[in-house]
């Protein structure tokens, strides 16, 4: 395979999981906003957390933006000068399956272009928040077609690999990214009355694990659950500890089952990523401690990334 077809089709994935998860976050705070009275002042400040899980809040405050839920929602989805926004991810994912359409299912490039296809050409600036909405909705929901016709119909070769391997980093990065911003956010409002449980609810909903929480922990948001649950429950498919496993898993597949000499740093970083897992496997971190793990854990991530695009296209 070809490198540049190896890198359209890591980034590809990448992309459209990147573009679901940033939908699901703001579209679980748009409905948490109807909530606003129950938890005062603690969720009147959430969309500066929200657009530090989405985006960049640095380049956000730059350009003069206001947390406010209209002005914040539409730069995560709309905004073209967000590299992250839904629109760009989107544009991106489709800009790679374009070049890669020999290697995915025909299915798959003609759902996703005639989604692109479908928003192209709107006047973004009209949008009211039901459409941004909508828009969320339907992103969420193509992204979950675009995983069904890939495990459904793909081969099980090296493309799918590729694929698999950007999807599972992309979600391990997302889930650190809304533990670390959840932990700063708990321990800013200490003093506020129902901040806990808002901000660990909200970090179960933004990650699709409510559902998953409840039927395995008491109906409580409490750190000492939530915190593992998301960092190592072995069953739930977006813990870190999850889908790290799913990347070395096909990475050795990628490589028949053997380390060789070009991909002997990359297996050295995933095995430094494991041990740092097995130290506090059993350990109740505090939330200081869990913020300098997430955020050891963020630093190992972009050098994994980064070895693995050395490793194999060289970009």
């Amino acid at each position: 395979m070809l490198s540049r077809v190896a890198s359209s089709l890591f980034w590809m994935a990448r992309n459209v999981e990147r573009a679901e998860s940033n939908a699901r976050v703001l579209e679980a705070r748009l409905i948490n906003a109807l909530e606003t009275q129950e938890y005062g002042k603690v969720s009147l400040s959430d969309w500066e957390a929200v657009v530090e899980i989405c985006a960049s809040k640095v380049d956000y405050e730059a350009k003069g933006g206001t947390f406010t839920a209209k002005e914040a929602a539409s730069y995560i989805s709309l905004a073209p000068e967000n590299i992250n926004s839904i629109r760009n991810c989107l544009e991106n994912a489709r800009f790679n399956a374009r070049a890669v359409r020999d290697h995915i299912p025909e299915d798959f490039w003609y759902v996703l272009n005639e989604h692109y296809l479908s928003f192209r050409g709107e006047p973004f600036t009209d949008w009211n928040m039901r459409r941004i909405q909508t828009f969320l909705q339907d992103t969420q929901r193509l992204s979950f077609t675009l995983q069904g016709i890939i495990e459904s119909s793909m081969l099980r070769e090296e493309a799918y690999q590729f694929i698999k391997i950007g999807k599972w980093l992309e979600r391990s990065e997302k889930t650190a990214r809304v533990l670390n911003v959840m932990c700063e956010k708990t321990k800013e409002a200490e003093q506020e009355a129902n901040a806990n449980y808002y901000y660990w609810l909200s970090a179960l909903q933004f990650l699709n694990g409510y559902s998953a929480y409840l039927k395995r922990f008491p109906p409580t948001m409490d750190p000492e659950y939530v915190i593992p649950f998301l960092i190592s429950y072995e069953q739930f498919p977006r813990s870190i500890e999850y889908c790290m496993e799913h990347v070395r898993e096909t990475i050795m597949k990628l490589e028949g089952g053997q380390v060789s000499h070009y991909s002997e740093d990359l297996f050295k970083s995933l095995d430094h990523v494991s041990s740092e897992f097995m130290k506090i496997k059993f350990q109740r971190l505090s939330k200081e401690e869990t913020g300098q793990f997430l955020d050891r854990f963020q630093n190992d991530l972009n050098r994994i990334s980064s070895v693995f695009s050395s490793t194999y296209y060289f970009v």
